[in-house]
């Protein structure tokens, strides 16, 4: 008996130890936001915010930018702070991604009547969480970026939250608060990204059609009641945002009409790039991570009564109705961004965010089938939790490399940031009127003069923020320069939320 009780401790123990791998590198990814700067978009939402406040760039948005109401309330509320604003946004979003995963995590397992240790959940949430955010082509654009990072990943994050009340739904008056839920969260998601909106419209609806086979009774239409609500919010909040003024100038700017994204060539165009952007996830091994946190999670699983969990009677359905909802709402997301991003659509690796937790919930979900299926002929597994261990270590590893390497490049961005930050704003101070600016890029971000100075846009919204009339290309002119340029490969993404 001492030794079972034994075997127990080690067995809740050892997955809690695990999860800190994951943590520490998310807890170092949130450490390097400090080195976080103003760039792109940036420049043109601090000026705004500053002189008119939050308001002013929420009416910004809806009536001359994007239409994304909900969107200018969150851009507002980091840019209120300034410098300070974009250095604490890595902390913030990283704890509330880590924050609705593990609940999610662990009300989805009590909604099962499963039981596991303690630290599995706060595994498969961390380990999902780092390589969301850290195993994207561009870290820097997912994560640091607070522009792109409300659009594209916080956004999916949000929406996955309305889950919660679902999942712990135990009452009638708790399940209309569920449905109430998920309503406001449809409709501030439909005012936030249109490519979640439509990843979470395709989601729900798959759900409605395979709920029909696995549910039954009170709880098969609690669930058709949850999710109708869900698709009306999102599309009652799209509909907002699609009508508005800013969304109207912003499809005329791109040409982004009705035709045109039924056409021939963007709907073969946008296929071609989806399929791309599918290739380059499917063979991004860092993603094994998800499948190695949940090959763990159905390894250590139990039913209420202690032993391991029955499969579900059609999980093959399950999971094939999530592909299904993958590959429609990827294909979807991918057509939308085609009018804006052109031909390298499938480069602006931050859009793919929109659906990107879907597919590691899947990865999740078949690492948790590839556990459980030996635990149910009960087949020894201690192998297979090894393995499951070892890919989480070796994966969290892999994403730590890279990591430390982008975090040195921000230190330095920072650095000469600052140094021309105080250039700049001790010269206007004295009256200048047009100053030098030097472009400091990182990570394929928008600067001034980029584009051999074909892009106008940030130079203005610079000379705004420093309440100059101009600004020069101070690299034209190296001697009145006050940084020195880090020299970095362009790159082919745009900068536009």
């Amino acid at each position: 008996m001492p030794s079972e009780r034994r075997a127990r401790d080690r067995t809740a123990s050892w997955p809690a130890a695990l999860a800190l791998l994951p943590l520490g590198l998310l807890g170092a990814a949130a450490w390097y936001g400090r080195w976080v700067r103003p760039g792109a978009d940036d420049w043109c939402f601090l000026p705004v915010v500053r002189d008119e406040g939050v308001s002013g760039l929420v009416g910004k948005f809806y009536l001359t930018d994007n239409g994304r109401i909900a969107n200018g309330v969150l851009t507002g509320l980091y840019a209120k702070f300034g410098v300070a604003g974009h250095q604490w946004y890595a902390l913030i979003s990283a704890v509330l991604v880590l924050g609705v995963l593990w609940a999610v995590t662990v009300a989805a397992l009590d909604r099962a009547r499963l039981t596991a240790p303690r630290g599995v959940p706060l595994l498969v949430a961390a380990m999902v969480a780092a390589v969301f955010l850290l195993a994207t082509p561009n870290t820097y654009k997912t994560f640091y970026w607070p522009a792109s990072s409300v659009s594209h990943t916080v956004a999916p994050v949000l929406a996955c939250a309305a889950l919660i009340p679902l999942l712990r739904a135990r009452s009638r008056a708790a399940g209309k608060w569920a449905v109430a839920a998920v309503f406001a969260a449809g409709a501030v998601t439909g005012t936030l990204s249109e490519g979640v909106s439509v990843v979470v419209c395709v989601t729900l609806v798959c759900a409605l059609a395979v709920g029909h086979l696995l549910l039954t009774g009170r709880r098969r239409a609690h669930v058709r009641i949850w999710c109708a609500a869900g698709v009306l919010g999102t599309a009652a909040g799209a509909l907002v945002l699609l009508t508005s003024p800013g969304s109207r100038i912003r499809r005329e700017r791109y040409g982004a009409r009705g035709a045109s994204l039924l056409a021939p060539e963007s709907l073969a165009e946008s296929l071609r790039a989806f399929a791309h952007i599918l290739a380059t996830l499917l063979t991004t091994w860092q993603y094994l991570g998800a499948v190695g946190a949940g090959l763990l999670l159905g390894l250590l699983a139990r039913g209420a009564d202690g032993r391991p969990p029955a499969g579900p009677p059609r999980r093959a359905l399950l999971f094939g109705a999530g592909v299904l909802a993958l590959l429609v709402s990827g294909w979807l997301c991918t057509l939308l961004a085609h009018p804006v991003f052109g031909a390298e659509v499938a480069g602006v690796s931050r859009t793919w965010n929109d659906y990107l937790l879907l597919y590691i919930a899947l990865l999740v979900g078949a690492g948790a089938v590839l556990g459980g299926a030996p635990r149910r002929r009960e087949r020894r597994t201690a192998a297979l939790r090894a393995t499951g261990a070892l890919v989480c270590g070796v994966v969290c590893v892999a994403l730590a490399v890279p990591l430390v390497r982008l975090g040195g490049e921000m230190r330095t961005r920072a650095h000469d940031w600052d140094r021309q930050d105080r250039w700049l704003r001790s010269r206007a101070a004295l009256g200048a009127r047009v100053l030098p600016y030097r472009p400091l890029p990182i990570s394929g971000m928008g600067e001034p003069f980029a584009d051999h100075g074909r892009k106008e846009w940030p130079a203005k919204c610079v000379a705004r923020y420093y309440r100059i009339d101009r600004i020069t290309d101070a690299t034209r002119h190296p001697d009145r320069a006050p940084a020195r340029p880090r020299t970095q490969r362009p790159s082919r993404e745009h900068n536009d939320q």
